[in-house]
């Protein structure tokens, strides 16, 4: 019985990571070429094309992609043995690739992480922020930032703080629009949408009494970033419901106030989340406790005093 060719796993884990060959090399210390010929040879063992290779796109192959999460499982495996076995006697390494929202990316988390990489020098980290729902696996990344109420998932989900949820609308609009009481009345207001609501386009309220109910915003803008909504907010065009990290010090300041009074959304928080069936690596495990220790302080400034 043959060995599995580990090499070439980990050389197509770390192309698929990355989407490109001359970036896998680089990572790997190695030539494009020595990259090219792992994935040929790992290709002629299977019997089948792992990419779609054109001089300006690389794109996985309908088995590369039913490969891709096996081969990442072996080289996060490799890795978490590697630093197990480092953390025995040498110092945690390697880059943590992590995805977050854009807003609470550059506002909250970039700002944490100078201290982190001053602690942990050899970890490096590659920081991608955008709104929009990325795949971890699909694109190669160690971990995620996610501020919802977490759904059913396959991924490892880790809560870092609570972050609430406010519907809220300027003095100016309620002076001339009036002042909704109950959530089936934002059907009659003007509201502003954000594109990627974890329920779907959908605002979901509840009170004290158990009660809810269900509403379909619309209105005059959509964004696909929720800080993008503040300046019709704050002119007055319409409803909307954001998150205390971007709306806090426009409630706080009372250029915006809450209305629906006695009804709330799902509670929201902050969650770490990673992919499943693989250990973490130290560094990441690292990261993740960090930003536990870090968000734990720093959610009680992001979230207004009163609701």
């Amino acid at each position: 019985m043959k060995i599995p060719d580990f090499e070439a796993w980990a050389v197509f884990a770390k192309v698929v990571e990355l989407r490109s060959f001359a970036a896998a090399a680089t990572e790997l210390a190695t030539s494009k070429a020595t990259v090219s010929k792992a994935i040929t040879r790992l290709e002629q063992r299977l019997g089948a094309r792992l990419f779609h290779r054109t001089s300006r796109r690389l794109a996985l192959t309908e088995a590369g992609q039913q490969l891709a999460e096996r081969a990442a499982q072996l080289l996060a495996d490799g890795e978490a043995a590697e630093n197990e076995a480092r953390a025995q006697s040498g110092t945690p390494c390697g880059l943590v690739r992590l995805a977050v929202p854009m807003t609470f990316g550059v506002r909250v988390i970039a700002p944490l992480l100078p201290r982190f990489l001053e602690r942990y020098p050899q970890i490096a980290i590659d920081l991608h922020a955008s709104d929009e729902m990325i795949d971890l696996i699909g694109n190669g990344f160690d971990a995620a930032v996610r501020i919802a109420a977490m759904p059913d998932s396959s991924l490892l989900a880790r809560r870092l703080c609570p972050m609430p949820r406010y519907t809220v609308a300027a003095p100016s609009y309620l002076q001339r629009y009036g002042r909704p009481t109950h959530p089936m009345q934002l059907a009659q207001h003007r509201c502003l949408g954000y594109a990627y609501l974890s329920t779907a386009n959908a605002w979901h309220y509840y009170n004290a009494a158990g009660d809810q109910v269900t509403v379909r915003p619309a209105g005059p803008l959509r964004v696909n970033n929720g800080e993008a909504l503040l300046p019709a907010l704050l002119a007055g065009l319409g409803i909307a419901d954001l998150p205390a990290f971007i709306i806090g010090e426009a409630l706080a300041a009372g250029a915006v106030e809450p209305i629906l009074p006695g009804w709330r959304q799902r509670e929201g928080a902050v969650h770490l989340v990673t992919p499943p069936g693989r250990p973490r690596p130290a560094r990441v495990e690292l990261l993740a406790d960090y930003l536990a220790e870090q968000l734990s302080e720093a959610g009680k400034q992001l979230t207004p005093a009163s609701r």
